[in-house]
Order: C-alpha cells, then sequence, then structure tokens
C-alpha cells in the first residue's frame, strides 16, 4: 500500500485545488452546492491526473534510475511491477472520467483535454523544449476551466493569465534543477535537457518572475475587478505574491533545490506563510 501511494502521489493533488479558485474569486465558494461540485471535480481530477503520474514514471523507468532521488520510485526501485502499475492507471482514468461525467459532460471534455495533452506529453511532447513546459502550464489552466465549467462560474482572462505564467515560472525552476544535476554528475535526468541551459532558464525565470507580478498587479488594480469585486484594497495583496515570488527564486538560485514544487509549497515555511496570508486577506475583502 505504502508503494501504490508513493505511486500515485496524493501529494501533488495540491495542484488541483486550483479547480476551486474560480469559485474562490467570484465570492460564492460558500455556496454549497457549488462547493460540492467542485469537490467532486477535484476528486475525478485527482484520479486522472494520478494515472497520469503512474503513465510517466512507466515511460520514464530507465531515466528515473539515473536520478538521485527518483531512483527510489515505485517502478523504477521495482516496488511495483509493470503490469500491476497499469491495470491501476487504467482503472483510475475509468474512475476520474466516469465521475467527472456523473457530474458534468462538458467538465469531462475539459478533463479529456487534460488527459490526451498529457499522453501526448509521457509519449513525445516533453522531449521537446519549451513545449514541455508549455503543456504543465497549460494543465493548470484546464484545472481552471474544470473548476469554472462544472460550477458555470465566468473565468477573469487575468486569472487564466497570471495561472498560466505562475506554472510557466515553476515548470523552469524543475528544468533548473535536472540543468544542475546534469553540470555536476554529466547524467541527463530528461532528453530534453539538450534543449536548455543554466543562463537560458534564469533569464526565462526572471521574466516570468517579472510578469507574473506585474500582472498580478494590473489584476488587483483593474477598473473592472475593482467594481466586481467592490473593493480598492485588493492591490494590497500584491505584498504576499512580490515575498511568495521572491523566496521561490531564492531556492531556485541560492539553495539550488526547485526540482519539485509541490514539495516546496508543503515544506518551506515561507511559502506556506505568504500562501496562508494571501488566502487570508482575499477571504478579509471578498467575504468579510
Amino acid at each position: 500500500m505504502k508503494s501504490i501511494l508513493k505511486l500515485i502521489r496524493p501529494h501533488q493533488y495540491i495542484k488541483n485545488l486550483f479547480i476551486f479558485l474560480p469559485i474562490f474569486f467570484s465570492g460564492t465558494i460558500a455556496d454549497m452546492a457549488l462547493l460540492h461540485s467542485a469537490i467532486m471535480a477535484f476528486v475525478a481530477f485527482s484520479f486522472s491526473a494520478s494515472a497520469i503520474y503512474i503513465l510517466n514514471d512507466y515511460q520514464d523507468i530507465e531515466e528515473d534510475r539515473q536520478h538521485p532521488t527518483k531512483k527510489f520510485r515505485p517502478l523504477a526501485s521495482g516496488a511495483i511491477g509493470k503490469k500491476q502499475a497499469l491495470i491501476l492507471m487504467f482503472v483510475l482514468f475509468a474512475a476520474g472520467l466516469s465521475l467527472m461525467a456523473s457530474q458534468s459532460l462538458p467538465a469531462t471534455g475539459v478533463l479529456a483535454t487534460y488527459i490526451c495533452l498529457n499522453i501526448a506529453y509521457s509519449f513525445k511532447l516533453k522531449h521537446i523544449a519549451i513545449i514541455d513546459i508549455t503543456i504543465i502550464a497549460v494543465g493548470f489552466v484546464l484545472r481552471l476551466f474544470v473548476g469554472s465549467t462544472i460550477t458555470n462560474t465566468p473565468l477573469s482572462m487575468w486569472i487564466v493569465i497570471m495561472t498560466f505564467l505562475l506554472a510557466l515560472f515553476m515548470a523552469l525552476a524543475k528544468r533548473r534543477d535536472d540543468t544542475l544535476i546534469y553540470m555536476e554528475t554529466g547524467k541527463k535526468m530528461r532528453k530534453v535537457i539538450d534543449g536548455y541551459n543554466l543562463q537560458f532558464i534564469d533569464a526565462a525565470m526572471m521574466i516570468m518572475a517579472a510578469v507574473v507580478i506585474v500582472s498580478y498587479i494590473q489584476y488587483t488594480t483593474s477598473a473592472a475587478i475593482v467594481a466586481r469585486l467592490q473593493s480598492e484594497y485588493l492591490y494590497l495583496t500584491a505584498l504576499f505574491v512580490v515575498l511568495g515570488v521572491m523566496r521561490y527564486l531564492q531556492i531556485a538560485f541560492v539553495e539550488k533545490d526547485s526540482g519539485s514544487p509541490t514539495k516546496i509549497i508543503l515544506r518551506d515555511r515561507f511559502i506556506q506563510l505568504t500562501i496562508i496570508s494571501w488566502v487570508a486577506a482575499f477571504v478579509w475583502i471578498l467575504y468579510l
């Protein structure tokens, strides 16, 4: 059971919280019917995401065996057999799509798009530089669209843009970690690493960080957003965004440990405090 849990990576479900953002930003997260729909979508998406993780691990067995930490993954280490993993993968795909279909067919279409995109990523697209990180970022945007579709909540273009840019920033940080390993050991953790080097990634991360912050400030000071949310104090939440981005850059550039965004969020107290403070500030502005 421990190996199965490691294989399906439940700690990665934190990414699927993006499904709740449409109703959070619209001020309707307290609506029990909408919240229930979002929770069902979260569960369905999590099943499907776990199936994708299994597929990725199955495709990357040999590469993972060369990685200093990924070599301990269940498939790479041999703790779980290939046949057992494939059976579990198909069960999770079926469970995710069935549950989503029972809630919303349009949302099922978005989930199916996510699945097809990630299957293409696992077999081919992850070997194409820039396209690989773009697919990762699009995956986060599709989570937003699942939440929007299943709750019939319109999405602000700013939320879509910022989610894409932030996800691209974190994906670049992951590639930076792989590049550092290649520079230090000569081992290519991914075939796509030939399309990156440290100078390119550092420059791209700085660009993404700057654009994320500027976009967020524009969002919080937009006349339409201020009028819709009926608050002139949204711009104050930009403080936490700036601090969070700076801390992430510190982890990547100074500590050189940006290989797993999920683990960073789950273990780094500074990042956790900025996220909690950001959420608390929005709750105060929107709901109190």
